[in-house]
């Protein structure tokens, strides 16, 4: 492959952002013989698949993900010429894009990430929500400057990572009003056989909330498992069961789902870390988040 062909580029950038080749074509006003055709001239080029299909859907390979990214920037880069050319320069700024691990609390990430967008030089932000194994992948490629994750990156990933511990903080049991007040009198021994909402047994949190129920000899009923922290508080807020959440973020939480606090699990503490590959930081955005977090988590 000696030279790029930038209309392959435009055209499976198009798919990527669509999410199939018909709703492609539909946007360029081509055929689907001619997208799909180019396609697969420019996955013969590259030497690699840049599609999987997923049932009716197409997702993106460890090498589309790459390729998406530089495409993202090529044609962004693309927009911002063709308007300082017309008179109508807009400021590039930074680009910041970070990786979030779908297990950590929305309001969590949100608090992280928003220092970075006070700075005088505001960052083009770029966020995504994925597990860590795939986030640690994006670091490699250098599809992201950073990923927030409730673990530390381990040499095994085949990676040059460095791990900076954000802070840790203590967490707090929710629920709806209907089943507050009964479980926080007596708490916390009014868990043992309480409905209960928990984090898959994957991640860092569902292992030290498992070791505190051991310790206490509670057995909570526990009505689901839920890998995302946002879908976990919405059904917490129908009254399905209890739950936790970082208690920083106590008062948005109650607000913003409608719950009430039903007490502190002061043994259980959730880390948080940013994971960058580089162990100097030479990001302002990236610098920001990690010397704010430090002082509010700490």
């Amino acid at each position: 492959m000696d030279r790029l062909n930038y209309q392959h580029l435009f055209y499976f950038w198009n798919v990527a952002r669509e999410g199939s080749v018909t709703r492609a074509c539909e946007k360029l006003r081509l055929a689907q013989p001619t997208i799909s055709g180019q396609l697969a001239v420019f996955e013969e080029s590259i030497g690699e698949k840049l599609f999987r299909r997923d049932g009716r859907k197409l997702t993106l390979t460890e090498t589309g993900r790459a390729v998406f990214q530089y495409a993202e920037e090529i044609f962004t880069l693309g927009r911002e010429l063709t308007n300082t050319l017309k008179g109508r320069p807009g400021q590039r700024g930074m680009r910041l894009g970070i990786g979030a691990a779908n297990v950590i609390q929305k309001l969590i990430v949100f608090r992280l990430i928003e220092p970075a967008l006070r700075l005088s030089e505001t960052p083009r932000l770029f966020c995504y929500e994925d597990k860590t194994e795939r986030l640690l992948a994006e670091i490699s490629l250098h599809g992201i400057d950073l990923a927030l994750l409730d673990t530390p990156a381990t040499p095994t990933i085949g990676a040059r990572t460095f791990n900076h511990l954000l802070g840790e903080c203590g967490v707090a049991v929710f629920g709806a009003s209907s089943l507050a007040g009964h479980y926080r009198r007596r708490f916390p021994r009014s868990l043992d056989g309480a409905p209960f909402l928990l984090p898959t047994a994957d991640t860092a949190l569902r292992r030290a909330l498992d070791q505190w129920f051991d310790a206490e000899g509670l057995r909570p009923d526990i009505k689901a498992e839920i890998e995302d922290s946002a879908l976990m508080k919405t059904f917490g807020s129908s009254g399905l069961g209890l739950f936790v959440a970082p208690a920083p973020v106590k008062t948005e939480i109650e607000k913003q789902y409608d719950v009430k606090f039903v007490g502190m699990i002061d043994a259980v503490r959730e880390r948080f870390y940013a994971v960058t590959s580089d162990r100097k930081i030479k990001h302002p955005a990236v610098t920001a988040i990690l010397e704010s977090a430090r002082d509010w988590l700490f």
